[in-house]
């Protein structure tokens, strides 16, 4: 039997998942579009939302989501490790590869980027921290459903160490390796990850940036 499901609520994360950092805020005409519901349906969940601070609605009429989403966003990462320890990590990958660095963990049937470090060039992968991406592709996607107890075909696509490398499933020019962070006490806690071009991050790229992927990964543990 399957869960449970409520038809009211779902409408009213498709409201607040039609926003992005690249649609910060939209007209109702523009959420009516996104997330094909009625105009007068938007209209009676906002409200209710706008009740919880979790959408606002400015005098033009744009709507953009309210202080109580950054709120839940903050009590998310706390859950996880903490970006003054991710950090290094990231800008010390970035530094020796060129190439984006992010920190994934599942959220669901998503892997969100908690924390990221975009490459310098100009021609790169792009990631925003709390973009929310599919599970199912991309080298991060792997190591989250592997080591969160999720069957993955083909599992002699991960070396000893857990880490696992990818071309061209979320974007078909983009190249990925990732490698599971686990805490002290064993826990799995996310995935270390470097992505970029895959004319740039090649087979030799991928395999040369592991060792440093892994070495890092071990020290967020410390």
């Amino acid at each position: 039997m399957g869960a449970l499901r409520t038809e009211s609520v779902e409408r009213a994360m498709s409201i607040l998942n039609a926003f992005s950092t690249q649609r910060p805020s939209m007209s109702l005409a523009e959420l009516a579009e996104e997330t094909g519901l009625h105009k007068s349906t938007i209209l009676r969940l906002t409200t209710s939302l706008a009740i919880y601070g979790f959408i606002q609605r400015d005098s033009a009429g744009r709507f953009s989501v309210g202080p109580s989403v950054w709120r839940l966003g903050l009590i998310f990462r706390q859950e996880f490790t903490r970006r003054e320890d991710v950090a290094p990590a990231l800008k010390a990958l970035v530094d020796a590869t060129g190439e984006t660095a992010s920190f994934y963990v599942r959220a669901g049937q998503d892997r969100v980027c908690l924390y990221r470090e975009n490459s310098p060039n100009l021609l790169r992968y792009h990631v925003e921290e709390g973009m929310r991406l599919n599970l199912s592709t991309g080298a991060s996607g792997m190591v989250l459903r592997h080591f969160t107890g999720e069957t993955v075909a083909d599992l002699s696509l991960f070396n000893i160490n857990g880490t696992v490398s990818a071309v061209g499933q979320t974007v078909s020019d983009i190249a990925s390796v990732s490698t599971p962070v686990f805490s002290k006490e064993g826990d799995f806690l996310g995935a270390l990850t470097v992505s970029g071009l895959k004319s740039r991050l090649d087979q030799p790229a991928r395999e040369k940036v592991t060792p440093l992927l892994e070495s890092l990964a071990r020290r967020l543990a410390d």
